[in-house]
């Protein structure tokens, strides 16, 4: 905490430059992506998605074919070309910020089972963002989280920001940092949070048996074997993908009584927090992602810093691109068409200028800093800086 973040980030490219595998005499390699197997706007099966069509063509390719040198001016060198079935485009850069825009989509929807939707969504809390899906993994769906880390990585390389919306709890997970059992399962799961916080709080049995019959007419508890008509609670709770689970050895016949309700409290927390850091799948993740950088480098980011290396801003601040935009022969920022254009956008809304990007380089966030404001030797355009603005092809108007 002690060293600003664009230190880090220089350090961080230094070192990303130092170990480049795959140097400009080497061809890229390229996959082949079927726009058709996807279409009709819902995905009908997760292996015809572009991320697990990309995910079985680069499962041959070594990992340090994918380590390219950082970005630095014009367009960035790709880990990988991408040709889209009967589709011709010119040049590669739309097409690999398209796939990495459309692949960012996917692992947010139900076609991928890689990302579920944190449970406070529900209560709109921290609405719309995700966490791994803890739940035991096949050995394919390791593959896939492996691929997953590996496009973290990518991103990082190329300088394109995904537009992936996680939890922090998954960003501390990544860098190494334990997570605040208050403070990450509050943004997780408030109704897990509050109702273990019931618990906790309880200063006698008379509210203990209230708080049970509570929970008894929420269909979550069942009578206790003493007294028939006395509800309780079993050493059971619902893992985040909604199975019952008990929480200690047959869990299921032991009632939670004055006695026990501390451990009981404590034992539904121990497995929130230990499906949030999904180890099984965080270690693929992490493997992914350190075959494309180098996972030291992890140990001097603080888990928001990750977050904003990987991911960029969710918005785009108008001031910063028009700072990095360059006019072409026979412009100027005084003319009065360039005025009108930038008093326009000062019109757009958040989502509008989003859109406004994505048409302009087909990526919706743009990078969070940008090396040439230090005017050092670094002065290089991070893409998609800087934005061209260019007189028409024609000769008139």
């Amino acid at each position: 905490g002690l060293i600003f973040y664009d230190t880090k980030v220089t350090v961080m490219n230094r070192v990303l430059n130092a170990t480049v595998q795959r140097t400009a005499d080497h061809a890229a390699p390229e996959i082949t992506l079927d726009p058709l197997e996807i279409v009709g706007g819902e995905i009908r099966s997760s292996e015809n998605s572009y991320f697990c069509q990309a995910a079985r063509q680069l499962a041959c390719v070594p990992s340090s074919q994918l380590c390219v040198k950082l970005a630095s001016g014009g367009d960035p060198t790709y880990a990988f070309n991408i040709r889209f079935t009967g589709e011709e485009v010119h040049g590669t850069s739309g097409s690999f910020r398209h796939f990495l825009w459309q692949v960012c989509k996917e692992l947010q929807s139900s076609s991928l089972s890689l990302l579920l939707l944190c449970p406070s969504s529900a209560v709109n809390k921290n609405k719309g963002k995700y966490i791994l899906t803890p739940s035991p993994i096949t050995y394919a769906e390791e593959q896939l989280f492996h691929f997953f880390g590996q496009l973290l990585g990518i991103a990082i390389r190329a300088d394109v920001p995904l537009p992936l919306d996680l939890l922090p709890s998954f960003w501390k997970t990544l860098v190494g940092e334990p997570l605040d059992p208050d403070v990450d399962l509050q943004e997780a799961d408030i109704l897990t949070y509050n109702y273990v916080k019931k618990f906790e709080n309880i200063n006698d049995e008379t509210e203990l048996e209230a708080l049970c019959a509570e929970i008894a007419s929420q269909h979550l508890a069942t009578e206790s074997p003493d007294c028939p008509n006395k509800p309780c609670c079993k050493f059971t709770y619902l893992t985040m993908t909604g199975d019952e689970v008990e929480l200690c050895p047959r869990g299921r016949h032991i009632p939670v009584g004055w006695e026990n309700k501390d451990v009981y409290a404590a034992a539904i927390r121990s497995l929130r927090l230990r499906e949030l850091q999904t180890p099984e799948c965080m270690t693929a993740v992490r493997a992914g992602l350190g075959a494309i950088i180098p996972l030291q480098l992890l140990t001097t980011l603080t888990p928001l810093e990750m977050e904003l290396r990987t991911c960029g801003l969710p918005y785009i601040n108008l001031e910063f691109l028009k700072a990095h935009t360059m006019y072409q022969v026979g412009l100027m920022e005084t003319d009065q068409h360039i005025e009108f254009f930038w008093s326009a956008l000062e019109t757009f809304t958040q989502e509008e200028l989003c859109k406004f990007i994505k048409f302009a380089c087909n990526q919706e966030r743009i990078p969070f800093t940008c090396p040439c404001k230090d005017g050092g030797p670094d002065t290089a355009h991070v893409p998609p800086y800087p934005m061209k603005i260019a007189p028409p092809d024609g000769a008139a108007g």
